[in-house]
């Protein structure tokens, strides 16, 4: 054997080591590929039930909501019915009211101002 040939047994061992040494992380990067792999068939596989109970949920809550809505409707439908109520109420009984009261405030008046009258005519 030759010097070259020796240099070449040598070359060829180092870069059978440097080819050795390179393949582990290749190996152990190709694990964590697999891995990420494994990992969104998993998501996957749980995503796609939990997209239907969503969705699921959705439609109940609009369901729900539209009763809310014909419910807020009729509160506001008999609110706007008691304002009317009220109204009327007022205007057929305040003014007899107001004028019944002023009657009796009159009457009180003047029988107290007769009444004192009388006190001082007596003494």
């Amino acid at each position: 054997m030759s010097g070259g040939d020796i240099a070449g047994l040598i070359a060829a061992g180092v870069f059978a080591v440097l080819v050795v040494l390179l393949a582990v992380p290749i190996w152990k990067l190709g694990k964590v590929f697999d891995e990420l792999r494994g990992a969104i068939r998993t998501i996957s596989d749980e995503t796609t039930p939990l997209i239907g109970e969503v969705t699921s949920t959705v439609s109940t809550t609009n369901l729900q909501l539209q009763k809310v809505d014909g419910i807020s409707s009729n509160v506001s439908d008999a609110t706007a019915n008691i304002s009317a109520l009220s109204s009327l109420v007022a205007a057929t009984l305040g003014s007899p009211l107001i004028k019944v009261s002023a009657f009796s405030y009159g009457v009180r008046t003047a029988l107290a101002s007769r009444s004192k009258g009388r006190g001082r005519r007596s003494r």
